[in-house]
């Protein structure tokens, strides 16, 4: 299958893209090795149907290529929920402190009404199901004079004149064949670019009543002692859908998901008390798990490390490649601005070379 311009990943950098592409009738085909799209944002659906966040959460009014790509689309948001005392735990032997957020004066976190998912449901309707191949993992790819050859795992070549790789830098370093091999300092560079949020565990549980807003808390907790480093108010726009939601310690990655959930139960009892444990629901993602987000480091790599490095601006191959991706975003990396960010900036360069 041969088309102009063929993009690696159908997360939100390469829906977007596509998008653009779309929009100025530059033919293109995504391809995306699992069996949905979206990437890391994961919006599972709770009772009536309420969005649960397993990925990408949050963002604020400063992140303007993000708010563009709502408003294109039509989709609304809301201020995440801090009302009321929040917690700071530092030791697990003493009781938390207990603090209000400010009302004034900071930036309010924001959520998207209906889910981060949204964005990849209307993206993907607009995009068309012949655009998308999911299920296609790229396993090799050959830089030839006049095009690009994708091989995928299980078998088919698709061709095309430009090709853009919106997959984590180290995972296109380390699972994709690249002939001619990528330059050295540019791999190198790619197999030390931290992913964002691969090492993240994310729970949400459900309840059939916010009890914490009922005590008088905000839902929102903080703490270097216990399994849940964050905790936050995670209820629906409307109220009618409760929830907590937050990260779980990275260590806890090597325990049974029911020990996890027994020791952030207990974590939350001693916040809130016995209703915390009357939970209807329990979620979680564990993102070191997911083999098409992370791969672990060869050796130490820092937080955030390499990401916005500008050798990701670099057009290789005499044009016919482009390393994009949130990680790659000069900035805002990692955030989903920083995904729409790197989409819009490549689409210009496909457009002029094109």
């Amino acid at each position: 299958m041969q088309t102009k311009t063929i993009i690696i990943g159908a997360g939100l950098t390469g829906l977007t893209l596509g998008y653009l592409l779309q929009k100025e009738g530059i033919p293109f085909l995504v391809l995306e090795a699992r069996e949905r799209m979206g990437g890391r944002i994961k919006t599972l659906y709770g009772e009536g149907g309420a969005s649960i966040e397993m990925g990408a959460t949050w963002f604020g009014k400063k992140h303007r290529h993000l708010n563009w790509l709502l408003n294109e689309l039509g989709i609304g948001h809301f201020a995440q929920h801090t009302a009321g005392v929040s917690l700071f735990e530092t030791f697990s032997f003493a009781p938390p402190q207990k603090f209000e957020m400010p009302e004034e004066g900071g930036e309010p976190s924001l959520r998207i009404s209906g889910g981060s998912g949204i964005l990849i449901k209307k993206l993907a309707v607009r995009l068309g199901e012949k655009a998308v191949h999911l299920n296609t993992a790229a396993d090799s790819v050959f830089f030839k004079k006049n095009n690009v050859e994708i091989n995928t795992a299980d078998g088919r070549s698709f061709f095309c004149e430009m090709l853009v790789s919106t997959l984590p830098p180290r995972l296109l370093a380390e699972t994709i064949k690249i002939e001619p091999a990528l330059p050295r300092p540019i791999k190198s560079i790619c197999q030390q670019t931290h992913t964002w949020m691969g090492e993240s565990i994310k729970f949400s549980l459900e309840y059939a009543t916010p009890f914490w807003r009922e005590k008088g808390y905000s839902g929102a907790a903080f703490s270097q002692s216990s399994i849940a480093s964050e905790i936050h108010d995670h209820s629906s726009e409307d109220g009618t859908f409760h929830a907590l939601k937050g990260f779980l310690n990275p260590g806890s990655a090597s325990m049974e998901k029911e020990e996890r959930k027994r020791l952030l139960l207990a974590q939350l009892a001693k916040y809130y008390g016995a209703a915390a444990q009357k939970y209807t629901a329990y979620h979680e993602a564990v993102w070191s798990d997911e083999k098409y987000t992370y791969l672990p480091y060869d050796g130490y790599v820092g937080a955030h490390q390499n990401n916005g490095h500008a050798a990701f601006k670099e057009l290789l191959f005499d044009g016919k490649f482009r390393i994009a991706g949130s990680e790659t975003a000069s900035g805002f990396p990692g955030y989903m601005d920083g995904a729409v960010a790197s989409a819009v900036e490549v689409f210009e360069q496909v457009k002029s070379a094109l």
